[in-house]
């Protein structure tokens, strides 16, 4: 059995800033097995990430952009404007390592974020109230295309500067799973080009966080839509 990222608690037991009264998710400590579950909305939140290198700590997070995709309920998913609740920030540069095949990717200029970048202190913790803001109560949840690469950087981030994260230690959903589900595909044959075009957005990905994460919310709100290959395309 192993540990989550502190260490301490096995993978498989429940998240408790997500299971509880006070957090998010549903109460399970005085249910029986037959009784109603109190089921919280999971918000969902596309996040992408530009970094200097393959993994957080040897290498910085440079900037990061957040779009609200839409809101499930019991009853169903509901997509949002992903341009209207949005979140970006460049952060300072936190070692002097870096790859510059990485770097020429989002074409950032580490010695600009050097001077003018937000402290990933303060940028994560504005995050952090940023995400329990719009979730107003649901559960948070990330997204991301791929979700793995993002993913790591952030949640590192979020404990390494803020000491807790607001998804909890897995509140994270990968697009590519999702779609490989959906389609009946095994992952690894995903990419976007395998997807039906009605599927993608019509956005460019720029490599720009904010940009890259409005597109993908659109991703996400048109795979929450389709009923798999075969289907009417979303609307």
């Amino acid at each position: 059995m192993g540990t989550g990222a502190g260490g301490g608690r096995p993978e498989d037991a429940p998240d408790t800033a997500l299971n509880s009264d006070a957090g998010y998710g549903f109460d399970l400590r005085c249910c029986g097995p037959m009784a109603p579950r109190r089921i919280k909305p999971s918000l969902y939140i596309s996040v992408d990430i530009e970094a200097d290198g393959p993994i957080p700590g040897p290498y910085s997070m440079l900037s990061l952009g957040a779009a609200v995709a839409g809101q499930q309920d019991p009853d169903g998913f509901t997509a949002a404007d992903p341009e209207e609740r949005t979140f970006y920030r460049e952060l300072r540069p936190i070692s002097e390592e870096f790859v510059p095949e990485a770097l020429s990717v989002s074409g950032l200029d580490r010695e600009r974020l050097g001077r003018e970048g937000a402290e990933p202190a303060v940028a994560l913790a504005e995050f952090t109230d940023w995400v329990r803001e719009v979730a107003a109560g649901a559960q948070p949840v990330m997204c991301g295309y791929p979700a793995s690469y993002d993913w790591t950087f952030l949640y590192w981030y979020l404990i390494r500067f803020t000491g807790s994260s607001p998804f909890g230690h897995s509140g994270c959903l990968d697009m590519k799973t999702l779609y490989a589900t959906k389609a009946g595909l095994p992952l690894r044959a995903v990419a976007k080009g395998t997807m039906p075009r009605e599927l993608l957005s019509r956005r460019r990905h720029t490599h720009h966080a904010l940009d890259d994460a409005v597109e993908q919310a659109e991703l996400f709100a048109n795979l929450m839509a389709w009923r798999g290959p075969g289907s009417s395309p979303p609307r």
